[in-house]
């Protein structure tokens, strides 16, 4: 049997108590109604003996008689007498010293005993003096007021308060059914809902273990990655080294044809050179590895840099390279050295997506930047302080990035098309370096069209403040 099952078993076959059907305001107006119409008093205990609703009036009879002592001690025990009376199937009749009575009725619901029904006391219709048992308890002279007071109560014939008592019991069973539907599509919706959770909760772990063996793989990957670059990196180094010596004439002449061969050679070995760089930065960023030197940088430097870097690319593609700086420009607080890799990453990839007779332009300038809002408060973007920032456009007049593309570009090895690594070379590393290198410095990075063609990268760094 599932939890499922057995929580559904204990919902309908669990005890009941009328407390739990029925809300004890609700109770306490069917007694007062009761004792409206009829004047005599109405209590509904629970099955446990507390009183969960009542409607009654004090009566002269038992104001007159708790001024004796021994009046208040047989008071004291016919009360508890009625209280601790628990009827099995039929109403039980309780006499009082007094000549009243009590009539209490057992209250039952689908066959189980939830709480009982005491009515009165009343004066039976038959009762027209004190009777002896009364009498017995006060003094002589004030036998005629205790006869008074006790002709006071309300009167009713017993088949009257059975009828009574039928009539309330009826009403008192169809508010313990509404209420015991109520109870049932409550605990169903909580025992729905505690299963609802379980399942989550499995699930959860399921997920939360699913994530530490793909964080272990992840760690082994960016391991291995990290031993493998570094074991390719030195004899690589070695290779670069004997071809530039070769091409150089260090150990002797040599033919055109061979000198073409060493330059191939050189060539394509600081390709996989760089290559291999950007796999060992990546590894150092993915581990939380790389530590910058942030210091005051300014930013115009770390462009013209950057640009002066790539011109040769530049010149080969004769692609045009201009650099604007809006106005006087702040400090930002960095890694120089990074954040020229970052631009010469993107100038670098924007020449390769240009076509030749094309320009690339770099656009500096200081801006105001509103944190990012949910979108469910969109009011707060209002009260938001704003932050000056260092925006950097980097904009191109090649073949752009589609739409649907752009939220993958900065995915470590993603391609847009692989017919376009084909034609211009690239492992799809650069784009991921450069956004967590930006992330690392507290900025951030987006993709806007160029129309008619092209496409604008856009670096945010915060702004020191001061014009430098």
């Amino acid at each position: 049997m599932s939890v499922a099952d057995s929580e559904f078993g204990d919902i309908v076959d669990g005890a009941l108590r009328i407390e739990d059907l029925v809300e004890r305001e609700a109770l306490g107006e069917l007694c007062r109604s009761f004792f409206v119409l009829f004047g005599i008093g109405v209590r509904i205990f629970s099955s446990g003996g507390a009183l969960i609703a009542e409607a009654a009036t004090a009566q002269s009879i038992c104001a007159f008689v708790a001024k004796t002592p021994n009046g208040r001690v047989a008071c004291s025990e016919t009360v508890g007498a009625v209280k601790a009376l628990v009827p099995d199937a039929v109403d039980v009749l309780h006499p009082c010293f007094t000549g009243a009575q009590y009539r209490v009725c057992p209250l039952v619901y689908e066959g189980r005993s939830v709480g009982r029904l005491v009515i009165g006391p009343y004066l039976p219709v038959a009762v027209r003096e004190a009777p002896p048992s009364l009498l017995a308890l006060v003094p002589p002279a004030e036998a005629e007021l205790a006869n008074v007071a006790l002709l006071q109560m309300p009167k009713a014939k017993v088949d009257t308060v059975a009828r009574i008592a039928t009539h309330l019991k009826n009403a008192l069973d169809l508010i313990l059914f509404s209420g015991h539907r109520a109870l049932l599509s409550s605990r169903m919706h909580l025992a729905s809902a505690r299963e609802g959770y379980r399942a989550l909760e499995e699930k959860n772990v399921a997920l939360q273990e699913t994530y530490e063996q793909l964080k272990e793989l992840d760690r082994l990957k960016s391991n291995f990655l990290a031993t493998v670059s570094h074991e390719l990196r030195t004899p690589l180094t070695s290779i670069i080294g004997y071809s530039e010596m070769l091409g150089e004439g260090l150990v002797g002449p040599l033919t055109d044809e061979q000198t073409d061969y060493v330059r191939t050679i050189r060539s394509k070995g600081e390709q996989l050179l760089g290559l291999i760089l950007s796999l060992l930065d990546l590894t150092k960023l993915d581990m939380g590895s790389m530590h910058l030197q942030r210091r005051r940088v300014a930013i115009k430097s770390v462009l013209e840099e950057a640009i002066s870097s790539v011109k040769p690319q530049s010149l080969k593609r004769s692609v045009t390279l201009l650099l604007q700086a809006q106005g006087s420009l702040s400090d930002t607080h960095g890694d120089p050295e990074r954040l020229r890799q970052v631009f010469i990453n993107l100038i670098d990839n924007a020449i390769k997506f240009t076509p030749q007779g094309g320009t690339v332009s770099i656009a500096v300038t200081e801006v105001d930047v509103r944190p990012s809002v949910p979108e469910e408060t969109p009011g707060f973007a209002l009260l938001a302080a704003s932050k000056r920032a260092i925006e950097v456009r980097v904009a191109d007049t090649g073949i752009g990035i589609p739409q649907r593309e752009r939220s993958r570009v900065f995915d470590a090895f993603y391609q847009v098309d692989s017919s376009s690594t084909r034609e211009f070379g690239g492992a799809g590393l650069g784009l991921s370096i450069v956004k967590r290198l930006v992330d690392a410095h507290e900025g951030g990075i987006r993709i806007e069209d160029n129309a008619p063609s092209g496409t604008v990268f856009v670096v945010e760094l915060p702004a020191l403040g001061a014009p430098s």
